[in-house]
């Protein structure tokens, strides 16, 4: 089963959404920021990205400046906790399958793991 933490107002998201519904994909839509995931949740997110949290922040967000993300010496816990407190903060969209998983920036991260 595919999961998609999905935001209809980001043109990627929308793109990635209608890039599973052209394959047909069995999916699960997660409007991420009406039911953010829990730190836990994120934590596996990121395993499966492979990512560090710092990589899934929006550094562009009002958010990241006035909480002060950019400070290096806070840890990934912290991090994880931010981003579950303000998911507007999380990169969109993440597609999930299975065991894999992708940021649908640029779209071609999300064909590589249907």
């Amino acid at each position: 089963m595919i999961t998609i933490y999905h935001n209809p107002r980001c043109s990627k998201s929308r793109e990635a959404l209608a890039l599973l519904q052209k394959n047909g994909a069995d999916f699960t839509i997660i409007e991420y920021l009406k039911t953010p995931p829990t730190a836990a949740e994120l934590a596996a997110i990121l395993i499966k990205l492979n990512i560090p949290a710092r990589q899934l922040l929006r550094d562009k967000e009002e958010e990241y400046r006035s909480l002060q993300l950019n400070n290096l010496a806070l840890s990934e816990q912290q991090l994880i906790n931010t981003m579950v407190e303000h998911p507007k903060l999380i990169e969109r969209p993440i597609v999930i399958n299975g065991e894999h998983a992708a940021i649908g920036r640029p779209l071609s991260n999300v064909s590589a793991i249907l």
